[in-house]
């Protein structure tokens, strides 16, 4: 067996050759018992982290976390190997070859100055290559294990490709008003809250749609400004929250609100 521990860089066989190691004959008991769906949640964790470290503009860790993700990259095309499915050889084959087809503005003839023209000519390849005939089609592709404002959102610039869709954002306006009319109305016991805040919030997910906002990234954006609120507020109070009056943590928020 090679000597891995004294290596001074390692590379991608390096890597294959561990994973090989690891779920071998003889090698780590609980690597060897992982399949698919047992991991499954691990790479999605290890693409957030990397997410993350985008968001931080930490380089250092950008770097580590691309290679957990790589990781399970390797993980995964290892398993499949031992089933007999694919090898990595295969992985690459077809990213790679996707890649090709799916840039003939710069592999073939098509012509693509601009990135909304690119755009077409993917989803143009893509949809041929898919054999999606229908806009239906396109719709029932859409990932489904994609986060929910992430599915919303594509499968409604999916819809609208086929023409349904509103002129303009009134329109959408109009539908997230209805919305919240009819969620009232489901909280006094006329229809379904859980369904209708559903529709509530996938109005608001057209609205973002129309604006050219990613509604992921807004929530997002929304949900950790409100956590270093919460944390100013707090840091600024010399009493428990528990202890204060609705009155007054709206005030120490109001207070803070503007610092944070």
């Amino acid at each position: 067996m090679i000597d891995f521990k004294s290596k001074e860089k390692y590379d991608f066989q390096d890597l294959l050759r561990v994973m090989d190691i690891l779920r071998g004959e003889g090698g780590c008991p609980w690597d060897r018992e992982q399949t698919h769906e047992s991991i499954r949640k691990n790479f999605i964790e290890e693409v957030y982290e990397a997410c993350e470290a985008i968001d931080l503009k930490d380089n250092t860790l950008l770097c580590e976390e691309l290679g957990d993700v790589l990781l399970q990259v390797v993980y995964h095309t290892d398993i499949a190997e031992d089933e007999g499915a694919f090898t990595m050889a295969d992985v690459c084959d077809g990213v790679t070859r996707k890649m090709v087809l799916r840039h003939p503005h710069i592999f073939g003839d098509a012509v693509a100055n601009t990135s909304s023209e690119v755009l077409d000519v993917w989803e143009d390849v893509k949809r041929r290559e898919k054999g999606q005939e229908t806009y239906a089609d396109t719709i029932r592709a859409v990932a489904r294990s994609l986060p929910a404002l992430a599915y919303a959102q594509k499968v409604q610039k999916k819809a609208a490709k086929a023409g349904f869709d509103w002129p303009d954002v009134s329109g959408a306006f109009d539908k997230l008003s209805e919305e919240t009319d009819e969620l009232k109305r489901a909280m006094n016991g006329d229809g379904d809250k859980t369904e209708e805040l559903g529709d509530l919030l996938f109005a608001a997910v057209n609205i973002a749609r129309f604006l050219d906002i990613d509604a992921e990234e807004a929530l997002e954006r929304a949900s950790k400004k409100f956590v270093r609120r919460f944390i100013a507020m707090e840091e600024a109070s010399d009493r428990d929250l528990r202890t204060m009056s609705l009155a007054e943590l709206e005030a120490l928020w109001e207070q803070v609100k503007h610092t944070v």
